[in-house]
């Protein structure tokens, strides 16, 4: 009975320590949680005073038309978006706001510049829509300067602004910056030519013009306005400011902007010059009947993220749409390693597939080739159909057994009048087989008959030699 009483006490002693463990780890992960959101809040780095000045840059004008792609004229659709973005800031307290141009003028990189430098402008915001030059590319970007301090400013608005874009059903390309060929200068010259006067610049590329999944975004004046006014929101948002107009105060935005160092880049903008690390796509199934098969893609790029995949049927020869990459969050810089895509293959088709991965900066791996051994044939050519019609009466047999399928086709009229053609096919190649096989027959009889007659000589000299040695 004793013995029973401390056994009892000891499970309670170890049972109690067993949860005090489990406690101390919820806690602690609590904890982390709580520190992991205070470390990605932080306040806005840049400081403006008591009042801001923004500058706002409608792209291109006068003779510089912008892109034309898809019948669109960028300078016109820059200037929409300008326009509504500066109607809907002047609602704001505590801000200045100006346009660089109102007119369709020609305007040089460095008097835009220029202008915001004489109005003593906190930021700089350039107004773009975008096009590739394969017309494959979609989806919204920022780029901002990649030197310090306007790095991290230009990543504080750009990170937020994705944000906005995403929420809006844009895809995410980022917040990216641009070097010149010697790598000592930023690429773009709004963002060059601002920073020499002191001066944050970002250029915001909405969309792409020239590609249809972007393209149903911008179509009209009222989508161009639209993102005028998300643009001010994410403005407001970045500056904390508020409207007694609107009824809104974004003073806590100010505060809960990603952390970032004033005087170091933030890794993740600066360009990855190398492609992903690699890709490979292995076949999982196929479905003979109806053609569809399921691979598994994997690839990886240690550097930046991947957002973007295409795919080829036909060796190589053309390629899909490009597809988002899976659970690609290009701001955080994460992306679903290998993922299961299912696709269908063109009857009569043997297939050749290559996968195509993309990086955030669309540098690109191809895979190596995954070749299936197999033509698919499926669909209404491929399937024997009923006869129906009991009047009519044929000898030609089936082509195929009792319970099975046969993806050939039903046999006609036209099939029937080309049997005497593949019989005499037929037996042109048992003839031919007839005369190789008679060939070999002689050939090793030859080969037979050598041998036993160099037998034959070897053994009478053998003989002779001893017909010799006894009459000596």
């Amino acid at each position: 009975m004793l013995f029973h009483s401390r056994y009892d006490k000891t499970s309670f002693q170890k049972k109690a320590g067993f949860y005090s463990i489990r406690a101390f780890l919820i806690i602690g992960l609590i904890c982390m949680l709580l520190t992991k959101i205070n470390v990605n809040a932080a306040p806005r780095v840049q400081d403006t005073g008591d009042k801001v000045v923004i500058v706002i840059d409608p792209g291109h004008g006068g003779e510089n038309n912008g892109t034309t792609e898809n019948g669109v004229l960028e300078k016109s659709m820059n200037m929409t978006t300008a326009l509504a973005m500066y109607e809907e800031l002047l609602k704001y307290e505590g801000i200045e706001v100006y346009l660089t141009h109102t007119d369709d003028i020609d305007m040089s990189l460095m008097e835009r510049a220029e202008f915001a430098s004489s109005k003593d402008a906190d930021f700089l915001f350039s107004i773009h829509y975008n096009a590739s030059v394969n017309h494959n590319l979609f989806g919204s970007e920022v780029w901002i300067p990649a030197f310090p301090p306007y790095n991290a400013y230009g990543y504080q608005f750009g990170y937020l602004h994705m944000q906005k874009m995403q929420e809006m059903g844009l895809f995410n390309r980022s917040v990216k910056t641009k070097l010149n060929s010697k790598g000592d200068e930023d690429y773009y010259g709004i963002i060059r030519e601002s920073a020499a006067l002191n001066i944050p610049a970002v250029i915001i590329e909405h969309c792409h013009v020239d590609e249809e999944r972007d393209f149903q975004f911008c179509d009209s004046e009222e989508d161009l306005i639209t993102f005028g006014k998300a643009d001010a929101l994410s403005v407001a948002k970045y500056f904390g400011l508020k409207s007694t107009i609107l009824g809104v105060d974004y003073s806590d935005d100010a505060i809960n902007l990603q952390e970032v160092q004033e005087n170091n880049r933030v890794h993740s903008t600066m360009k990855d010059e190398t492609a992903p690390d690699l890709c490979m796509v292995t076949l999982l199934e196929k479905d003979d009947d109806t053609g569809l098969i399921t691979l598994e893609i994997s690839a990886a790029d240690y550097d930046s993220p991947l957002i973007y995949f295409d795919y080829s049927i036909d060796n190589g020869h053309t390629f899909s749409k490009l597809q988002p990459w899976p659970k690609s969050d290009a701001l955080n810089g994460t992306y679903q390693d290998t993922f299961e895509f299912e696709l269908q293959i063109p009857s009569g088709m043997q297939p050749n597939i290559i996968v195509r991965a993309y990086n955030l900066f669309d540098g690109v791996t191809e895979s190596e080739k995954l070749p299936i051994w197999h033509i698919f044939r499926y669909g209404e050519q491929y399937e024997r159909k009923p006869v129906t019609d009991t009047t009519i009466t044929t000898d030609k047999k089936e082509n195929k057994l009792p319970g099975t399928t046969s993806f050939l086709p039903a046999v006609s009229d036209e099939t029937e009048e080309e049997v005497p053609e593949n019989k005499f096919l037929l037996f042109l190649k048992i003839c031919i087989i007839i005369v190789v096989f008679v060939f070999f027959i002689a050939l090793i009889s030859i080969v037979v008959s050598n041998v036993k007659r160099r037998r034959r000589r070897r053994q009478r000299r053998k003989d002779s030699g001893r017909r010799i040695d006894q009459r000596r």
